[in-house]
């Protein structure tokens, strides 16, 4: 019986192949350029809007690179340290940089009690997370469906009710990475399926019209759609050290430039 259950359930676990976009040497670089331009134009250059819209392509490319590799990485403990580790060393730079500092952190002075000081600050800073952290969670709930281990995406689901309004992206962001990855191996059904949830993302947003259709900048996310669904084959590598490394890298680059303005 337990066999039949598992076998009736199969349909929601696909294999791990991936017939959408491989290329993802090619769609990590541009999400990458696509997060720089985002938050130089949140920070450095807030008057140049453009900016901001093509910044919207990075997270769902992040999102379904990062789903392509919990389907192929033979190691999802391991992954999921790495990023994790990336996430606990970026945050106090995030914050600071993207000028999401809150009072809290500076509840203790660091001249009389510079240890506790720099634990508060750094604690505090997760008031404010950056995007690692919704990553980190939908690297994890992916690997709970992967292997069947409904505990823990039960657990994932709580976490994520209690803590969505402060995650970037939100629920969304995650419910977006799991899509990508139980629908890889068929895109036919992932294509009209993930653009319909990002258009109605976008629908609830607003500051934009078209013909009278209002809409939020998230709407903008959809262009991100072409690279995912049509295969490249640039067969562009790049070493694991620069995917990660650019994130703490790129916002040191922002800070710099934000004093320099």
């Amino acid at each position: 019986m337990a066999a039949k259950a598992r076998g009736a359930l199969d349909w929601l676990f696909p294999p791990r192949t991936i017939n959408t976009n491989k290329d993802t040497g090619l769609l990590k670089l541009i999400a990458m350029v696509c997060m720089l331009a985002d938050h130089l134009g949140a920070v450095v250059f807030p008057q140049y809007r453009v900016l901001r819209i093509v910044g919207r392509i990075a997270f769902p490319l992040y999102a379904y690179c990062l789903a392509v590799g919990c389907a192929y990485t033979k190691n999802m403990l391991r992954y999921v340290v790495r990023v994790a580790l990336l996430m606990l060393v970026s945050q106090p730079i995030y914050v600071v940089v993207m000028n999401h500092t809150n009072a809290a952190m500076y509840s203790v002075s660091f001249v009389e009690h510079p240890v506790r000081a720099a634990v508060t600050f750094y604690l505090e800073s997760f008031r404010d997370p950056s995007i690692l952290l919704s990553l980190l969670v939908g690297m994890i709930l992916i690997w709970s469906i992967r292997d069947r281990q409904f505990v823990i995406t039960a657990c994932v689901g709580v976490f994520l009710y209690y803590t969505h309004g402060i995650l970037d992206y939100g629920w969304r962001g995650i419910v977006l990475m799991v899509l990508f990855y139980l629908l890889a191996s068929r895109p036919i059904l992932s294509m009209p399926v993930v653009t319909a949830f990002m258009v109605w993302w976008g629908l609830s947003g607003a500051g934009y019209s078209v013909m009278g259709v209002r809409f939020g900048i998230q709407m903008f996310a959809i262009f991100a759609l072409p690279f995912v669904y049509i295969p490249t084959k640039t067969n562009l590598k790049l070493p694991k050290w620069v995917f990660y490394l650019f994130y703490p890298a790129h916002l040191l680059l922002v800070w710099a430039m934000k004093m320099l303005v």
